[in-house]
């Protein structure tokens, strides 16, 4: 086990006021969590506690629409989805894997596309075709960008531009219009980027992507990815922040020094700052998380919920870079409970609880070690939510939900306010509403917790693995499964409104914006609105 990360500065003012609540701008859903808090939590109404999904047309061509209930429209996805949609400005955008490829001028290669959708029709405005990586293989993990997994990222939208890292581990900066307004510039070549090398360049279409720079992380930096790039990412001032997704390859962190959090200009895509890669030496397995952004006394703190299991903290760049091209270090604190790093003096092997290595995890969600921070810290009043988790292959074990106040974040031994530790291991990101805190475990079970306290509620099994993450609307929690979406009244009192099947796993976040829910399967995305006042059957208005 590494040494836990060194504070290096922290700043006065971080212990003098409060946290500034982001809260969305208008009734979009730009970005994931819909705001930089990355708070799975939306002031949106009248959305229906269910809906009927519809039957498939016979030819396979998608959803027959006169078969559904509550449904405004539907997408055909590809064949996986880990993207979550994010609505701007008329727009729907999604990630998904390029198995639904219908362009004749590409070749479905089990690589990634990225949907604009017109947010009244569903109907594509164009698309970002990203081809498997084709690189040298000792330069990523044995399955990365081998899965057919495609772009996983959630999209953000900013303005007149939207950023996506894709499944080669580029950062992007596209045109919301696509090329329907033509090619801009810097990057001249979309041409050739979205076929395989080697071949000849295909002629541009008004429905193809126009992307106006490219950050290749794995040449640039470089970094070792594993499994996958993921990371949604943040916009402040004329940055981009974005998580790297550097990992391990056989157990054994490839490049300990490579960064896990880099800064981008906006505007051109150049590197301004990243972490000094003291983060990438403790990694446990990968790194999957997103930055959020944080307000405390007047300054502006990046969160990254780190693959060695800290929530760490820098300082936002204001005005010039910083001239040693380092992101400055504000504070670390330690998710996991001691005892899950340490037993009988002897740091605990985090590959012992993979419970393909060895009988020690029984995959009965008991097992103690180790975890890395899999979903995105939140960001709500002067306080930080945060779960644990692993991927899900090493089965399951104990985890824990932790809440800091990052106004005594200097003082770690002080900043834990409280943490329950009678949850398994998470994939997702909470929802704070209401002063209620929902988290899901990976083994299937939704908790319900006391934002000031951490007093435990309710728990509801859903039976199902998820990979997903709560998402609050409405008065009711959407919750995605293996099987599809669950539905339950957010409050102090268990109350399952739904259980929607939908032909495939959800394990992307559901959203909300304009008085519609978005909820994405692996195959399908749906815009789901209320038609009666008898589906609407809002909690909050009962």
């Amino acid at each position: 086990m590494s040494t836990p990360p060194r504070v290096v500065s922290c700043a006065g003012a971080l212990l003098l006021a409060l946290c500034a609540v982001f809260v969305a701008a208008g009734a979009d859903w730009p970005q994931w969590g819909g705001s930089p808090a990355r708070n799975m939590v939306s002031v949106e109404e009248r959305l229906p506690s269910s809906f009927e999904p519809g039957k498939k047309r016979p030819d396979g061509s998608g959803i027959d629409i006169s078969t559904t209930r509550n449904v405004r429209w539907v997408a055909k996805l590809g064949t996986e989805n880990y993207s979550s949609p994010v609505v701007a400005n008329g727009r729907v955008f999604i990630g998904t894997n390029d198995d639904s490829l219908d362009d004749e001028r590409y070749s479905a290669t089990e690589g990634g596309l990225l949907l604009c959708l017109d947010e009244a029709s569903g109907r594509r405005l164009w698309k970002l075709v990203v081809p498997r990586l084709e690189i040298d293989r000792s330069k990523v993990s044995e399955d990365f960008d081998l899965m057919n997994l495609g772009i996983c990222a959630t999209p953000t939208v900013d303005g007149d531009q939207v950023y996506v890292v894709t499944n080669r581990c580029e950062v992007l900066c596209l045109d919301v219009d696509g090329m329907a307004d033509g090619n801009d510039g810097p990057y001249r070549d979309e041409a050739t980027f979205s076929i395989p090398a080697g071949r000849s360049p295909v002629a541009l279409h008004p429905d193809d992507a126009d992307i106006l720079w490219r950050f290749d992380m794995l040449r640039e930096l470089p970094v070792f990815p594993h499994d996958a790039a993921n990371s949604a990412i943040t916009v402040y001032g004329d940055c981009v922040y974005v998580g790297t997704a550097n990992g391990v390859y056989d157990g054994k962190v490839v490049l300990p020094t490579a960064p896990s959090i880099i800064a981008l200009d906006k505007q051109t895509g150049r590197l301004i700052a990243k972490d000094d890669g003291r983060i990438s030496a403790g990694v446990f397995h990968g790194q999957w998380s997103s930055p959020a952004l944080a307000r405390v006394g007047g300054q502006t703190l990046i969160l990254y919920g780190g693959g060695d299991g800290f929530c760490h903290a820098f300082k936002a760049i204001a005005g010039a870079p910083p001239a040693d091209g380092l992101l400055l270090r504000a504070w670390s604190l330690d998710a996991n409970p001691q005892e899950y790093r340490v037993r009988d003096g002897r740091p605990i092997d985090y590959w012992a609880g993979d419970r393909r290595k060895g009988p020690a995890n029984r995959n009965d969600g008991q097992y103690v070690g180790p975890s890395e921070i899999i979903g995105t810290p939140v960001v709500h009043a002067n306080r930080v939510y945060v779960t644990i988790g692993q991927d899900p292959l090493h089965g399951r074990g104990r985890g824990a939900l932790t809440c800091f106040d990052i106004t005594r974040a200097c003082e770690p031994d002080m900043a834990c306010v409280w943490r329950y530790t009678d949850i398994e291991r998470s994939l997702s990101t909470v929802a704070v509403a209401g002063g209620l805190v929902y988290a899901a475990d990976l083994s299937g079970k939704l908790h319900c917790v006391d934002a000031d306290d951490g007093q435990v509620y309710w728990v509801h099994d859903t039976k199902q693995d998820i990979w997903s993450s709560p998402f609050v609307a409405d008065g009711k929690i959407y919750l995605g499964t293996r099987k599809g979406l669950s539905v339950l009244a957010a409050g102090k009192h268990k109350q399952l409104l739904a259980e929607i099947r939908l032909g495939s796993a959800v394990w992307s976040v559901p959203a909300a914006a304009n008085n519609t829910l978005f909820v994405a399967s692996q195959r399908y995305l749906w815009a789901v609105e209320q038609k009666t006042a008898e589906d609407s059957q809002s909690p909050a208005a009962q």
